[in-house]
């Protein structure tokens, strides 16, 4: 019998990244806008959406709402750029800087996780369209529990007993796994759960602390 039957997945940072987003900004607003910046500027306005976008994920709580926050962070990449344009073609440069892709180790932390027959959920501050980023990267799960749906956003543990009540599985027989203490630890500990952060690069160290996903198996 497994340790656990259920295991909790954060998304950015854990289960999915970006692919090149600065060079594709800068590739997007040179094609749409005839404007050349640098790959410095890119990093810039696309680090200032990031932040943007990570105080205000939760407010994309449906088609409309999430049409209107792409817009404002559209217009947060403009603004870092000093460079005016059409609403329209604004967000067209956003959307073609994000391409997800999924991380090397999902595929076999999925596969290893669906053997065991451990329930899976991925509980993330995302808006309303998490399962659609998430399939756009390959990643298929059953549920899927983001602040954006919910009304909640992490480090709050609601967002977590949201995923556990989903599940039908008490918070001692879970485990949550992102790559950020402040909310993912801080959130699902206060939640009851066991908590693992994945720490790629190495530059984290502790009991709590794994390098891989796949390294999750070994705790079934």
């Amino acid at each position: 019998m497994s340790r656990y039957d259920a295991v909790l997945l954060d998304a950015f940072g854990t289960l999915i990244d970006i692919d090149r987003p600065y060079a594709r900004l800068q590739a997007s607003v040179r094609r749409h806008l005839g404007a050349g910046i640098t790959l410095a500027d890119a990093e810039r306005a696309f680090r200032a959406e990031m932040s943007y976008y990570a105080d205000h994920c939760h407010e994309g709580s449906d088609v409309q709402a999430l049409a209107a926050l792409h817009g404002r962070c559209a217009a947060v990449v403009l603004a870092e750029l000093g460079i005016e344009a059409d609403p329209a073609v604004a967000a067209t440069l956003l959307i073609d800087a994000i391409a997800f892709r999924a991380y090397p180790d999902v595929a076999p932390l999925l596969a290893g996780l669906a053997d065991a027959g451990v329930g899976v959920a991925v509980v993330s501050n995302w808006d309303c369209s998490l399962p659609e980023a998430l399939a756009a990267a390959g990643i298929e799960v059953d549920h899927v529990v983001a602040s954006g749906s919910s009304g909640w956003s992490k480090p709050d543990p609601a967002l977590f007993r949201v995923a556990l009540d989903t599940l039908g599985v008490a918070p001692g027989r879970a485990l949550h796994v992102g790559d950020t203490e402040e909310t993912d630890g801080v959130g699902a500990r206060a939640a009851g759960i066991d908590v693992r952060i994945v720490d790629r690069g190495g530059a984290a160290a502790g009991a709590d602390t794994i390098s891989a996903l796949t390294d999750l198996l070994d705790l079934l």
